[in-house]
């Protein structure tokens, strides 16, 4: 039976991530909590809006109401990395080589590893950000689709058109599909090589946490009463295809998902606090930690694989270890 070791916090956590192979749980305050021989914190932010885990170099992203973004490293050594004055930062992303984007408003900003920042403007607000795996190129998430910028060159940007306001965005692992959540209950998806589209809906919630498979021969989803993954092995992605339906609760929606690095293993996290295991192959379960307060809001699997450190809307936080 997996262990939980419990971190009971106050406020709403936005990112619960492994640094090195130590559990950070990053607050809505701005506070960043770390497990690593005892309980301990460090100040990033004053108020948390947006963050993200930068595997390539074992960071986490963050920024937040007061306008600055920083890069939180093992040990809960907090950088600033740019700012962007008074503007509250909705949506950051990590890049390659070390980029860094983040949103205000209806600008994305690039920050290179050598410190210089190009802006990008757009009509409308910026709703989310990602780098592409190959090469340097990053998408935005927008009203009526999403824009791809080459920050690297002064190319026209590509704009990928879908009516409805978009809200988050994801390119595949294989950088040949990208996929938004939207604000209607649905995901939409181009493949890249021909700009297909591609039309995930029947949710009965909004979609607000998606988790690529390993090789991204999957996509696995929130907003329903199970994790809905897409399958994403063939040439058009999942179109024609039905999804797989995991860990099905009929009282409890999935809240967060994540992926296990390695195997066809989703963790799913649901609005009551449960987190569960479930098996692509033929939807076995196993119940990982039993309901508990608030909503699950953020899950990362650690480099051996065998700990999950998740973290909820009421600050209920704490790591899982399946080897025991």
């Amino acid at each position: 039976m997996p262990t939980v070791a419990p971190l009971d916090l106050q406020g709403h956590c936005i990112a619960a991530v492994f640094l090195g192979d130590v559990p950070h749980f990053a607050l809505a305050d701005g506070t960043i909590h770390r497990l690593d021989h005892g309980h301990k914190t460090a100040q990033a932010n004053d108020g948390l809006l947006a963050a993200c885990h930068d595997a390539a170099n074992d960071r986490l992203i963050t920024g937040g109401e007061d306008g600055r973004i920083f890069s939180v490293t093992a040990g809960g050594n907090a950088a600033e990395l740019a700012s962007a004055g008074k503007k509250w930062i909705t949506s950051v992303a990590a890049g390659p080589q070390g980029a860094v984007a983040y949103a205000s408003g209806k600008i994305a900003f690039v920050r290179f590893s050598d410190g210089k920042t190009k802006e990008f403007l757009h009509p409308r607000s910026v709703e989310g950000l990602a780098f592409s795996p190959k090469g340097m190129r990053f998408g935005v998430a927008r009203y009526n689709g999403a824009t791809l910028h080459f920050p690297a060159a002064n190319g026209k940007p590509v704009e990928l058109e879908w009516a409805g306001a978009h809200t988050g965005i994801t390119f595949s692992p294989d950088g040949a599909f990208l996929v938004t959540t939207m604000q209607e209950n649905a995901l939409h998806g181009w493949k890249l090589a021909d700009g297909k589209h591609m039309r995930m809906s029947g949710y009965p919630g909004k979609v607000k946490s998606l988790s690529w498979a390993p090789k991204g021969k999957w996509l696995a989803s929130s907003g329903a009463p199970a994790a809905i993954v897409w399958p994403f092995s063939g040439k058009d992605g999942p179109m024609g295809k039905a999804p797989l339906e995991l860990g099905t609760r009929g009282n409890a929606m999935v809240t967060s998902v994540a992926c296990h690095p390695s195997q066809d293993v989703v963790a799913v996290g649901y609005d009551d606090g449960m987190v569960m295991a479930v098996r692509f192959a033929d939807a076995k379960e196993v119940l990982l930690r039993r309901p508990g307060k608030g909503a699950i809001t953020s899950m990362m699997w650690d480099k051996e694989e065998r700990r999950v450190a998740f973290g909820s809307a009421a600050g209920d936080c704490g790591v899982i270890d399946i080897s025991a």
